[in-house]
C-alpha cells in the first residue's frame, strides 16, 4: 500500500479533499522556509527551478522520515507536490531520473505528482541582493567531519572554495572553515519515526548543487574517503539496504537528475575515493600551518542520544562513525584530548565497565548493539582485502561503471584501499591491547 504525503499550501482549499490515510504537510507548518537560510545566495538569482527543487527535497525528507520501514525494508511512497514551473517537472524525463536516483538511494519506489504553485514565493524575499565571490572555483558538500576539514584544505586555498554546510541550524565557523551556508528549511513532525534516513545524500547533494549552480560552479568536491564512501554499500548489516550515500553510483545518477531539471552541468568529484580517511588527514598535516588541532576540533560522531550530551557535549566513542575516526587519527599519530569520548576507554576487557558512564541500561545495551555492528564491519571491510577476483568482481564492476574505468584499475585501486584499511585497522585493534572487548566481540564474547 502506497503512503501518501500531500504538500500543500498555506489555506490550500484542496487540504480537506485527499482520500484517507493521507498525510498533509502545510507549507509554513510542517515545511517551514528560512530565508536568512540562504544569506551567502544572490536569492534574486534564484529562478523557478530552485525554488521548486528545495520544496521537493523538504518533501522527500519529510515523507522519508514520516513512516517506519517494514521489515522487508521497502516502502511506496507517493507525493504530491506544488511547484511553479510544472511543466519542467512534470516532463517524463525529469520524473525517471528524480524517481531513479531516489529509488537506488533509498532502497524505496517513489511517486511523484506535481501541481501548479498559486504561490511563487515560497521561501520569502529578502530585503537585498547578495552576490557570490566569483573567485570561488568549486564547491564542497561541508560537514564537522574530518574529511571535510582535510579535503577542503587539500583542494586548494580557502578563497577559492565555497563550503555547503548543509545543517538545519545557524552554527559558528570553525577555525579552519571557509564560507558555508544552511539549509533553509525545516520539517515538522517527522523525526523519531524512521531514523535511516537515507534520502539526506539527496537534499546533501541537490542543496550544494543549487549553491554551485548560482555561483556558476560546475566542480562539487565530495570529500568522503574511501571506507566511508564504498564500505556501507559493499557490506551492508543483514537486513538492510546498501548505502549509496556517497557511492558513485549515487552521484552518476544524481548528475543526470541535475542536468536534466537545472541544466547546471555540475560534476560530483570524489578526489579521495581511493584513499583512507588515515591517508587523507596525513596529506592535510603535511599542508603548511596545518596542525592537530585543527583535526581534534572536529566531530565525527552521528549520535544525538542524551548519553553525548551529559557533562558537556562529547563523541559516543563506538559507533561506527567514532570508531573510523579513532582508527584513522591512531593511523595518523594523532592523539585526542582526554575527555572527548563518552566510552573512552577500548582496551578495558570488559564492555561493561568501558560502559559504566552511561547510567540508563537502555542505552548501554543501544550502544553495545551499534558497538558490535561497527566492529563486526570494520573487520568484515578488512577480511575484503584477501577475497579472491570472482567474490569482489561485483563491486569492482559497479565502481567502475560509475567512474568511467576500466575494471582492471578499479579492482588494483580498490585492493590497494582494502588492505591499507586492514592494516590501519589491525593497528588499532593491536593498540587497545591483547584484553580488548573488541577482540572479545570480535570472537562472538559478550560480557
Amino acid at each position: 500500500m502506497n503512503k501518501r504525503l500531500f504538500v500543500a499550501e498555506h489555506g490550500e482549499a484542496a487540504i480537506n479533499q485527499q482520500p484517507i490515510g493521507t498525510i498533509v504537510a502545510e507549507i509554513g507548518t510542517e515545511i517551514v522556509f528560512d530565508p536568512s537560510g540562504l544569506d551567502r545566495y544572490n536569492v534574486k538569482g534564484f529562478e523557478p527551478c530552485h525554488y521548486d527543487l528545495l520544496v521537493i527535497c523538504a518533501a522527500i525528507e519529510l515523507a522519508d522520515r514520516r513512516w517506519k520501514r517494514p521489515q522487508t525494508w521497502k516502502r511506496s511512497l507517493e507525493l504530491s507536490i506544488p511547484v511553479i514551473d510544472l511543466k519542467r517537472w512534470n516532463r517524463g524525463d525529469v520524473q525517471e531520473a528524480l524517481k531513479a536516483t531516489l529509488s537506488k538511494l533509498t532502497g524505496d519506489r517513489w511517486h511523484f505528482h506535481f501541481r501548479e504553485a498559486k504561490s511563487h514565493a515560497p521561501i520569502g524575499s529578502r530585503q537585498r541582493p547578495l552576490v557570490f565571490d566569483e573567485r570561488w572555483k568549486f564547491a564542497i558538500a561541508y560537514s564537522d567531519g574530518l574529511d571535510s576539514r582535510a579535503v577542503a584544505s587539500l583542494c586548494g586555498p580557502a578563497e577559492k572554495v565555497l563550503c555547503i554546510r548543509v545543517s538545519g541550524n545557524r552554527q559558528r565557523r570553525a577555525d579552519g572553515d571557509s564560507h558555508f551556508d544552511r539549509i533553509p528549511f525545516k520539517v515538522r513532525g517527522s523525526r523519531g519515526r524512521e531514523s535511516s534516513f537515507r534520502s539526506r545524500g539527496f537534499q546533501f547533494a541537490a542543496i550544494t548543487a543549487i549553491a554551485a549552480h548560482l555561483a556558476r560552479i560546475e566542480r562539487v568536491v565530495v570529500p568522503e574517503s574511501g571506507q566511508g564512501a564504498l564500505g556501507p554499500a559493499f557490506l551492508p548489516p543483514y537486513g538492510v539496504y546498501r548505502d549509496y550515500r556517497n557511492h558513485p553510483v549515487f552521484f552518476r545518477l544524481m548528475e543526470k537528475f541535475l542536468d536534466l531539471s537545472l541544466g547546471s552541468g555540475v560534476r560530483f568529484e570524489q578526489p579521495r575515493l581511493w584513499s583512507t580517511k588515515a591517508q587523507t588527514l596525513k596529506a592535510f598535516l603535511a599542508l603548511p600551518s596545518r596542525e592537530d588541532g585543527h583535526l581534534r576540533s572536529t566531530r565525527s560522531c552521528w549520535q544525538q542520544r542524551s548519553i553525548v550530551n551529559v557533562g558537556g557535549r562529547k563523541q559516543c566513542g563506538l559507533c561506527a562513525a567514532c570508531l573510523l575516526r579513532r582508527m584513522s587519527l591512531h593511523a595518523a599519530g594523532i592523539t585526542e584530548h582526554d575527555g572527548a569520548y563518552v566510552i573512552s576507554d577500548l582496551g578495558t576487557p570488559s564492555a561493561a565497565e568501558a560502559l559504566a558512564t552511561i547510567a540508563s541500561e537502555v542505552d548501554r545495551e543501544i550502544m553495545i548493539e551499534y558497538g558490535t555492528a561497527s566492529v563486526r564491519h570494520f573487520q568484515d571491510l578488512a577480511e575484503m582485502a584477501v577475497w579472491d577476483d570472482g567474490k569482489i568482481r561485483v563491486h569492482v564492476a559497479e565502481v567502475a561503471t560509475a567512474l568511467g574505468a576500466t575494471n582492471n584499475e578499479t579492482n588494483k585501486n580498490l585492493r590497494l584501499l582494502l588492505k591499507q584499511h586492514a592494516d590501519e585497522w589491525a593497528a588499532f585493534l593491536a593498540s587497545r591491547g591483547e584484553q580488548s572487548f573488541l577482540l572479545k566481540w570480535l570472537g562472538g564474547i559478550h560480557d
